[in-house]
């Protein structure tokens, strides 16, 4: 059950990832920052998931008060969309 809620974080979170550029909420950015650097926590950095994870989190922190490349968006979002899926298989 924890997996598939984990999942359901990195789908939302990929989603905000990838259209960042939609959504001027810094408390929106900083929240899944936190969560998804809380998550790579858990994971204690064993696997590739919680690498994605930790970069993730830490663009969330960047996007709060910098701007970073679409590209690097994309592809962490995508990142992220993939791993929530595959939580559900």
């Amino acid at each position: 059950m924890l997996i598939k809620i984990f999942g359901i974080i990195d789908i939302i979170a990929g989603i905000v990832l990838f259209f960042n550029s939609y959504i001027d909420s810094r408390a929106v950015f900083l929240f899944f920052g936190v969560v998804l650097l809380s998550k790579a926590l858990i994971g204690m950095f064993q696997d590739f998931a919680s690498w994605i994870d930790l970069g993730c989190g830490v663009a969330f922190f960047f996007m709060a008060f910098f701007s970073i490349p679409i590209w690097i968006a994309a592809i962490g979002g995508i990142l992220l969309l993939q791993k929530g899926v595959i939580s559900f298989l």
